[in-house]
């Protein structure tokens, strides 16, 4: 829909919106619900103005989901440290992935770092950071292809 056309659809929206609650027989609940969407409007038409906002939060509501679908598979976290835990993991698992970076490959590497400083996390976490990372180890990252020893050579995990 060109914009022309999608700006003429949301003011008809409103006006025919405006003309419902100037409707004295309009049921209550149905006068709420449009009066609330007179006062959000502006928040509900942003893509109209603003293209690249998308016109929904499925992206956003998607990500949360598996969140909430593990918890619920897993019976909670059942303590304060396995839910932090559990948060963590999943805020961190979540910036792998808004990164491209395979989250398997990530972890081993990261997980082996701890392991070659005797079980401890690296002194130095920048070359597990994907905003630190330089091209070829956020390609490797993303690939996967090279084994984990080869992606940590040369970092300092003491």
């Amino acid at each position: 829909m060109r914009q022309a056309e999608l700006q003429q659809a949301v003011q008809r929206m409103s006006d025919e919106r405006d003309a419902a609650l100037a409707d004295p027989w309009l049921a209550k609940p149905a006068a709420k619900v449009l009066q609330s969407m007179k006062n959000h409007w502006s928040g509900l038409t942003v893509f109209v103005d603003h293209p690249w906002v998308p016109m929904d939060n499925n992206i956003a509501e998607r990500d949360a989901r598996l969140a909430v679908v593990g918890r619920k598979n897993f019976y909670g976290s059942g303590s304060e440290w396995s839910g932090q835990l559990a948060a963590t993991m999943y805020s961190l698992l979540m910036t792998v992935k808004l990164w491209k970076l395979n989250p398997r490959t990530w972890l081993s590497a990261y997980l082996q770092a701890c392991a070659d400083n005797g079980n401890q996390a690296p002194q130095d976490i920048n070359a597990f950071l994907p905003w630190a990372m330089d091209d070829a180890r956020l390609s490797a990252m993303r690939s996967g292809a090279r084994g984990v020893h080869a992606l940590n050579e040369g970092i300092d995990s003491s």
